[in-house]
């Protein structure tokens, strides 16, 4: 396999590093492309994503290194566009369409944050169904590719990233099956990609890449396919699992 990362933050969002410093980074790889992705504005939370103002500095920088290396290694201009995004995303070479917020009584909710998160969340907007809380963002989910025009689709089961244990849901349970499966169904009619994410894994969350390997499976059967990601945040873990990234999915094609 040769190593590229298309799913990759910088200090304009909530990674580590430059761009520069990425770029510097996958060339000392051997990477022969490199593709940046900054979360895109999101008027409600500016925890995590650009600005507008570091939106526009951030497509100034990464049309600048192209310029600078493009006869080292390809870069390309991605955005991850959150689902509740209103930004355009005109202009970039690739989009991203990601969930990681639910909107419940009017409210934007991380998917995300923390793992006493998700719980204050089930407990307050869902009255203890964690199962409700995953059908709502499994619904947005299957609307991604609608609302954001992706051509790959992020992180599909981000809200499991904090389940490690299996003790906020059981991922067998029929009700998380089914929501899961109706936003797979959904996805399998668009021509995006999924993505086989180590993030949460370079982080310590999981053991495992985004999506589950009943997922995966269910995508590969259905003849699609697949981009490896690192999700990067951090330069370090720019190639982050992919030495065991071709073994993953060959255990999941049947």
């Amino acid at each position: 396999m040769i190593p590229a990362n298309y799913h990759t933050h910088t200090h304009f969002c909530d990674g580590k590093n430059s761009p520069e410093e990425l770029v510097q980074a996958a060339i000392r790889l051997g990477c022969p492309a490199i593709g940046f992705s900054g979360h895109s504005h999101t008027p409600f939370d500016g925890s995590f994503c650009m600005s507008r103002e570091d939106t526009r500095v951030y497509i100034d920088e990464v049309r600048g290194l192209q310029k600078k290396y493009g006869d080292k290694i390809k870069i390309l201009l991605g955005i991850e566009q959150d689902y509740d995004s209103p930004e355009s995303t005109a202009g970039y070479d690739y989009v991203i369409g990601s969930v990681h917020y639910v909107k419940k009584d009017g409210q934007y909710l991380s998917v995300d944050e923390s793992r006493e998160s998700q719980i204050a969340i089930a407990e307050q907007f869902y009255g203890g169904d964690f199962y409700s809380f995953a059908e709502d963002y499994y619904r947005a989910v299957a609307d991604v590719y609608r609302k954001t025009r992706c051509q790959i689709i992020g992180h599909f089961d981000l809200i499991a990233k904090f389940n490690r244990s299996g003790d906020l849901f059981d991922p067998k349970h029929p009700r998380y099956q089914a929501a899961a499966q109706k936003a797979l169904d959904a996805l399998l009619e668009t021509p995006a990609v999924l993505e086989v994410n180590t993030g949460a894994m370079a982080r310590g969350y999981t053991t495992e890449p985004y999506p589950s390997k009943d997922i995966l499976t269910r995508w590969l059967a259905a003849g699609k396919e697949v981009i490896f990601s690192s999700d990067c945040h951090d330069a370090d873990n720019l190639l982050f699992g992919y030495d065991a990234y071709e073994a993953h999915v060959a255990a999941c094609r049947k």
